[in-house]
């Protein structure tokens, strides 16, 4: 690929108030002006450089989304309190009453939540389908719909979207594409593919130190200048603001992104390898046995690897829990949601993140009782890590 993301956020330079590497955090919620007529333009948003109130936006805030912008090769960016507020302030903005949204079946549990349960209360609907066969998706599109919504790698079954293939499906049919980005970050350019919408969780990979929740919208101008309206622009009126202390500590964090991402895969792929070679049922998009490993390949940017979040069975959920009870007792990572973390993080999906799929629907998709999903950390020895696990494994009878 000739767009290089790493270099993007490289490239960028901001100054602080006083000369400072980083730029200055605006700790402030409402700001002044020297005239009446400014404060007005400010507030039509012709005053290009001032603002009004920190819900509105932040230098710091800015300053954040012009790197995610650039990170995501779009024109624009509008970073969120949380992953879901941007996902939810995105789909409301292009839906409406009647209308009607195309979705992968595997999802975030949030957003199968949003979608499933909270969304027809507005009169919108959504059909959740397997996005890896372009043309079940293509016949679930209705004259209703609007949206058509997927992952780059679907949490928490690792499945592979054709990105590129959806966007020739929303090109035909005039819609627009959505994809959530959050499980490969500079490994997969969605607006390169064809996407028109990438939204990140900034909480996990990105930020990177299980500190602080955000989200992103990457996008037109356009776009992001209606999400920001102070009219109808639903990231403005539904008020998912981020605060200018977090959007300043993953601006930092974002500087060495490139190289976690590296190490984070490197040390995934060593494991999934490893662990199939070891008769494991394991899924990890770097594995040739991966139903998307060469669509994948033929999407990603090489020099970051496959990422690191990977799959085990171990067959039932009682497994699962004492393994990784014992795998957080012996110190090789938490038993947690979320994932990014220098740490591995593992937990059963089904009963977690993945909870709020009901169970027959799981069970139609393959999530099944006995599955981890582990966000692999960034182990310096982690041939010692693989050790450990496999004795964890042996000791509950996994292996």
């Amino acid at each position: 690929m000739s767009f290089n993301p790493a270099d993007k956020i490289q490239d960028l330079q901001y100054f602080g108030e006083f000369g400072g590497v980083n730029p200055s955090i605006s700790d402030s919620s409402t700001y002044t002006f020297l005239s009446a007529k400014k404060m007005f333009d400010t507030f039509e948003g012709n005053a290009e450089g001032c603002y009004l109130y920190s819900r509105h936006s932040s230098p710091s805030n800015l300053y954040l989304g012009q790197a995610l912008a650039a990170m995501e090769n779009t024109e624009a960016a509008n970073v969120t309190a949380s992953g879901m507020g941007a996902i939810t302030a995105t789909l409301l903005q292009l839906c409406g009453a009647g209308d009607h949204i195309v979705s992968s079946r595997t999802i975030y549990g949030g957003t199968y939540a949003f979608m499933k349960n909270f969304l027809p209360k507005l009169n919108i609907h959504t059909t959740f389908v397997d996005s890896t066969k372009l043309d079940i998706v293509e016949k679930a599109i209705t004259p209703q719909t609007k949206v058509l919504y997927c992952e780059t790698v679907s949490n928490p079954l690792m499945e592979i979207t054709d990105i590129a293939g959806m966007a020739a499906l929303a090109k035909k049919h005039n819609l627009k594409l959505v994809v959530d980005n959050t499980f490969s970050p500079l490994a997969i350019a969605p607006i390169s593919l064809g996407a028109d919408v990438v939204i990140h969780s900034l909480t996990k990979f990105i930020n990177g130190s299980s500190d602080t929740v955000g989200g992103v919208v990457c996008g037109t101008q356009q776009f992001i200048d209606d999400l920001r309206n102070v009219n109808d622009g639903a990231a403005m009126l539904l008020g998912p603001t981020m605060d200018s202390y977090r959007s300043a500590s993953i601006l930092k964090n974002l500087r060495t992104l490139h190289i976690r991402i590296q190490q984070h895969s490197r040390n995934a792929l060593f494991l999934a390898e490893r662990f199939e070679q070891d008769g494991l049922k394991v899924v990890y998009n770097g594995l040739p046995s991966h139903s998307g490993h060469e669509l994948y390949k033929k999407m990603y940017n090489a020099e970051y690897g496959f990422g690191g979040m990977m799959t085990i069975d171990v067959g039932s959920l009682d497994k699962a829990n004492e393994l990784m009870e014992l795998m957080q007792h012996r110190n090789i990572g938490y038993l947690a949601v979320s994932l990014g973390f220098y740490k591995t993080l593992f937990s059963a999906p089904g009963t977690s993140t993945s909870s709020e799929i009901p169970a027959e629907e799981q069970a139609e998709m393959g999530l099944s009782d006995g599955l981890i999903r582990f966000s692999i950390g960034l182990d310096n020895d982690i041939e010692r890590t693989y050790e450990m696990m496999k004795t964890c494994m042996q000791e509950v009878g996994v292996l």
